[in-house]
């Protein structure tokens, strides 16, 4: 994933998850996460930041699944820690104990 920007003193998080799991008529798991990379600098990729939980390849065992891809722009450099598991994350959740404000 490659971010766009022109300041490298911006960093920015990713958030990658499926709201259908384990199926689209019953998503009680949602949200999975899939990948959550952070202080990605500007002008770069996902690739210069901070993997905190590694990329699981979406596999769905039912239906049309969404993946939704989430980027947020942080106010700085911070200690983010992995969830304790991937199911029933909560992005909006997540935003607001980290601060990031609006995708």
């Amino acid at each position: 994933v490659e971010i766009g920007g022109e300041d490298l003193r911006n960093f920015y998080t990713l958030v990658m998850v499926d709201p259908d799991v384990p199926s689209p008529s019953n998503p009680h798991l949602r949200e999975y996460l899939h990948w959550l990379v952070t202080d990605i600098p500007a002008t770069t990729g996902s690739t210069f930041g901070n993997e905190i939980v590694c990329y699981e390849n979406p596999r769905p065992s039912s239906g049309i699944h969404r993946i939704v891809l989430i980027l947020f722009r942080q106010l700085g450099r911070q200690t983010v820690y992995a969830p304790g598991w991937r199911q029933n994350f909560n992005t909006r959740e997540f935003a607001e104990i980290y601060n990031l404000g609006l995708p």
